[in-house]
């Protein structure tokens, strides 16, 4: 089966995870894939991740979720912006400011994957991917 959105499928697949109280979750892996785990990591949104291999092609991205006090998750939500119909880029004056500075803006820029402030810091901007709160 073809997938036609892999990001979008990796948001999809922490989301439920996280929805249902997981404390991994298994997503097929990719360069830009692991570069967002690495943005959330750095962020505090996830606990860690991890790419495995498994003795088949496809290597895959283990992702451990965060939870504070009375198991409460640390991620409330992730939203998909540019999408493979509609892509979304920004000019380095343009990059969003997510629920007042509580969430980020996740950008793939030509310095890498990184947060919108980040962003605004090294004025770049690139494709918006997805907002996370």
């Amino acid at each position: 089966m073809s997938m036609n959105d892999p990001i979008a499928d990796m948001l999809t697949r922490v989301r439920n995870a996280n929805i249902a109280r997981h404390d991994t979750v298994l997503i097929p892996s990719s360069k830009m894939k692991v570069a967002i785990a690495k943005v959330l990591k750095d962020e505090g949104f996830i606990r860690d991740y991890k790419v495995e291999e498994d003795g088949t092609a496809q290597t895959k991205l283990k992702v451990e979720l965060g939870y504070g006090g009375r198991r409460q998750p640390v991620l409330s939500g992730l939203q998909r912006v540019s999408k493979p119909g509609l892509r979304v880029y920004v000019h380095r004056n343009e990059i969003p400011r997510v629920y007042g500075g509580l969430g980020i803006a996740i950008l793939s820029t030509p310095k890498g994957v990184m947060t919108g402030q980040e962003a605004r810091r090294q004025s770049v901007g690139g494709e918006l991917l997805c907002y996370v709160w």
